[in-house]
């Protein structure tokens, strides 16, 4: 009787069928089992998910990069003034929280430019021009700006401030091109859901980038039925952050509760899950001086250890699986980091090719 197995060699999938006599509807099933494996290798919907500002949309950006069309000089040009928007947004942001968090300028100049840069309709930006440079470079040395930046943690503060506030000059230059790190940096919020087919080795990714806010969870969660794969995306960095929806709720009991939800749901039931654990480069930062215990009091491990905080973040994500039969695949995880990515994606594709082949009984 034909059969059909499967086996992995160097990172293919090599199937093996095996040739005998057979009755018709013994051919017929071998037949049904390759247009399976067809399928399989041709076409794989990969949905990724996590809260807002996991970095789902890095990792779109990274897939064009590495496995797509990558971004060209008019791509990447595109970019500028959201460059110049998200350099304002954050100002913006530091300025109220001065405000808010009552810490003074360290020069009084500052106040003026303070007042020069909040009137600014940040949706209007398209251009980065005195007096507005000399503004954020005099904000941004001020000690009081320092000291708002410091304590982003106790409001909303995109990740990407301090990259773009550092290389001021560069950016203001009137022939500036955004570099392909500038792209991957800028934060744009994802609203509803947007797909990215990439081909990769003759198989069609379809990977989808839904909203992670709550407002935007309810128009993408009945979507995805029949996904092939769940990835999962949690920032290691926001164990001491609070959402921007509820300034009293952290970020990580969020996005554990988002996780949970997702894969306990019966559409997902044979769907691999693959988890994200990303920002590892924020977290190696921030646990030196913030605490995880003071937000996880059950965390026993040593103070400004990343790897020990790290573990214990993936163990809290991974005893929310409530099925001992279903494997949660794990990367820790620097979105911004190309080659972090593709490492981490070749595996990943590996490990998704060879769940469909086990949910066909192909290997």
């Amino acid at each position: 009787m034909p059969h059909a197995g499967a086996s992995q060699m160097e990172g293919c999938v090599l199937v093996r069928l095996s040739p005998s006599k057979s009755s018709p509807s013994e051919a017929s099933k071998l037949q049904g089992c390759v247009r399976n494996l067809r399928q399989i290798m041709t076409c794989c919907l990969t949905a990724l998910s996590g809260t807002g500002e996991s970095g789902k949309s890095t990792f779109i950006k990274q897939m064009r990069i590495i496995h797509g069309t990558g971004y060209t000089d008019e791509d990447k040009r595109g970019f500028t003034k959201l460059v110049y928007q998200n350099i304002f947004t954050s100002m913006q942001s530091m300025i109220r929280a001065t405000d808010h968090l009552k810490i003074p300028f360290q020069y009084q100049d500052n106040k003026n430019n303070a007042l020069l840069v909040r009137e600014v309709d940040v949706e209007k930006v398209c251009s980065f021009d005195q007096p507005y440079v000399n503004a954020i470079k005099m904000l941004w040395a001020d000690s009081g700006i320092q000291e708002a930046y410091d304590r982003r943690r106790e409001y909303q503060l995109s990740d990407s401030t301090k990259y773009y506030l550092s290389d001021l000059d560069r950016i203001a230059d009137p022939s500036y091109l955004p570099t392909q790190q500038d792209v991957l940096r800028v934060r744009i919020p994802t609203t509803g859901i947007i797909e990215y087919p990439f081909d990769l080795q003759s198989i069609i990714f379809r990977m989808v980038d839904v909203g992670g806010q709550r407002s935007e969870r309810r128009k993408w969660i009945h979507c995805f039925e029949n996904v092939t794969s769940i990835m999962f995306l949690v920032a290691l960095s926001e164990y001491d952050q609070v959402l921007v929806e509820s300034d009293n709720e952290n970020r990580m009991e969020e996005s554990k509760a988002l996780f949970r939800t997702i894969i306990t749901y019966p559409w997902f039931m044979n769907s691999s899950v693959i988890l994200f654990l990303n920002k590892k480069d924020l977290l190696e930062e921030k646990i030196m001086y913030s605490h995880l215990v003071d937000y996880f009091p059950e965390f026993d491990g040593p103070q400004r250890d990343a790897q020990a905080g790290r573990e214990f973040i993936l163990k809290m994500f991974v005893d929310l699986n409530p099925d001992s039969d279903k494997i949660i695949y794990s990367h820790f995880t620097c979105a911004t980091d190309t080659e972090n990515i593709r490492f981490v994606f070749a595996a990943v594709k590996d490990t998704i090719l060879q769940h469909n082949l086990k949910e066909y009984n192909l290997v």
